[in-house]
């Protein structure tokens, strides 16, 4: 048994056992109007054909119809109706039979819809826009355009500011080398004679004189860094022209570090900054060596070998660089320090100061140079050590020998200012040498003597009255075989001179005094002036 569906009817015959199907007519489309004004009208397709019981399906562009709120279908699917035609109704619309097994379509039907024109705007090439103002230059050449949705094409209608015959009617047109002539307000009629619609547009054209170059007012040239203000001004003949100013290829933009002024002719920098150009006070010092570009604190040398020390800093302007030695006071001036043959002299640290003679601002860095080589075995802790050590032993000793030496003289001037005189011999050559070298040891106590001529008596010295102050009581001495001569007279306080020249070698009072210089010389003397040896 057979389900069809409703639309489907069998037809039978005397002969219930044989069928006959009909065959479907092509249906057709009638429209209200094949041309509708959006959004005025609406339109209305109904469906004909000669066939009943038929199923019904619409086909817009080929696609099925996607119906929406502005679409009405009649029960039966014969007649469509579009409310309020818009521009995207428009197109192709086809209708579908379908009838037991068979479809037929009818002849397309097409809809136009018209709109427009739309909203638009003049459109001005090689100008610039100012608001609602485009700037162009003398002399160049400009286009004027319009570009606006609607259907038919409009109609394009030109007023110009100045007398042109005839007035341009097309969507676009250009004006060779515009001239002041051309200034003022250009419109724009469009209309459409299927929509009985009309817009107007308007644009407002300033033609510019050929700009000059602008000249920027110098500031001062004393500007230093964080501690001054300028003030810099674009001159420029053009009263109508704009400003704008540039910063690093990009246009400035106002803060409260830099201020333009209402008419932009004006830039006041405040709080002035490197990165604003002009002076500034030197960096970081750094101090390199050779050609290493890594900054030093410590430096070794080979001894003989060669160091070039580098100081860098930034500033504007150039800093001048000062190189010194802590244990030296000569300063060397450059920004290279260049030691040819490194010595042992040359070790310590070297400062290098970065000075800007404009901003009186200084900065300074050091760098320790140590010598290696063969000598340098020993830290210069010991050698300093070691030269300490000899130094305090020559002191000590040449001071024992100096007290040896007065106490032995002075205690020989006392015996012999208490025993008799005695008669000096003549001294022998092999003495004379004694008597030279004591007397450029020790101030002589005689001066201005006369030249001796052979042999004569030795003078019996007494001390100044003064130095009995000095006096001490000692016990007599018991020593066997030494004489006691009463109270020890203790050593003044002499300042000897080493510079003296040595006396005439025929002057047997020289002879004396180099016994009291050299106390080793009195042994051999004994014979000569026949004094008892000082204890």
């Amino acid at each position: 048994m057979w389900s069809l569906p409703a639309a489907v009817q069998l037809t039978f015959d005397a002969n219930p056992l044989t069928t006959i199907q009909k065959l479907l007519a092509r249906p057709s489309i009638a429209v209200s109007q094949d041309t509708a004004t959006e959004r005025r009208e609406n339109v209305t397709f109904c469906r004909s054909t000669p066939d009943a019981d038929v199923t019904i399906h619409w086909v817009f562009n080929d696609l099925p119809l996607v119906f929406h709120e502005r679409m009405q279908l009649a029960t039966d699917g014969k007649t469509l109706t579009i409310l309020t035609v818009q521009r995207e109704d428009s197109g192709t619309y086809t209708c579908e039979a379908q009838a037991f097994r068979q479809v037929r379509s009818s002849a397309p039907t097409f809809l136009a819809v018209n709109y427009g024109p739309g909203p638009f705007e003049i459109k001005l090439e090689s100008g610039v826009s100012r608001g609602e103002v485009v700037e162009v230059i003398e002399g160049s050449t400009v286009s004027f355009s319009v570009e606006t949705q609607s259907h038919p094409p409009p109609a394009y209608t030109w007023f110009l500011p100045y007398d042109s015959i005839p007035p341009p009617t097309m969507s676009s047109f250009a004006t060779q080398a515009v001239s002041r002539e051309h200034e003022g307000t250009y419109r724009c009629l469009v209309s459409s004679g299927a929509t009985h619609l009309l817009r107007l547009g308007a644009l407002t054209v300033r033609v510019l004189e050929t700009l000059t170059k602008p000249h920027i007012v110098p500031p001062s040239l004393n500007l230093v860094e964080n501690a001054s203000s300028v003030a810099l001004t674009c001159q420029t003949p053009h009263e109508g022209a704009g400003v704008l100013w540039l910063l690093r290829g990009q246009a400035l933009l106002p803060s409260d570090h830099l201020v333009l002024s209402a008419d932009n002719r004006s830039l006041v920098i405040h709080g002035l900054r490197r990165d604003d150009t002009g002076p500034y006070s030197p960096d970081r010092v750094d101090i390199t060596s050779g050609s290493a570009p890594g900054v030093v604190g410590t430096v070794e040398a080979e001894l003989n070998s060669s160091l070039t020390l580098r100081c860098r800093a930034e500033s504007q302007p150039g800093v001048e660089f000062h190189w010194t030695l802590e244990q030296s006071t000569a300063v060397h001036a450059g920004q290279v320090l260049i030691i040819r043959a490194l010595t042992w002299e040359h070790q310590g640290i070297y400062g290098c100061t970065a000075s800007n003679p404009l901003t009186q601002l200084a900065r300074s860095a050091s760098v320790r140079v140590r010598v290696v080589g063969p000598q340098s075995s020993l830290s210069a802790g010991a050698i300093g050590g070691i030269a300490v050590g000899i130094l305090a032993l020559i002191a000590l000793s040449a001071g024992l020998g100096c007290f040896l030496c007065i106490r032995n003289a002075r205690r020989f001037s006392r015996e012999k200012a208490e025993g008799p005189i005695q008669e000096a011999a003549t001294p022998t050559s092999e003495e004379e040498p004694h008597a030279e070298s004591c007397s450029n040891w020790l101030s002589p106590m005689y001066a201005n003597l006369p030249k001796p001529q052979g042999q004569v008596g030795v003078k019996k010295m007494l001390p100044p009255a003064p130095l009995e102050q000095f006096y001490e009581k000692e016990p007599p001495s018991v020593t066997p075989g030494n004489d006691s001569h009463g109270p020890r007279k203790p050593s003044p306080e002499v300042t000897l001179d080493p510079l003296v020249p040595t006396l005439p070698k025929g002057n047997t009072e020289s002879h004396y005094e180099a016994l009291l210089c050299h106390p080793e010389s009195l042994d051999r003397s004994r014979a000569v002036t026949n004094l008892p040896l000082p204890p």
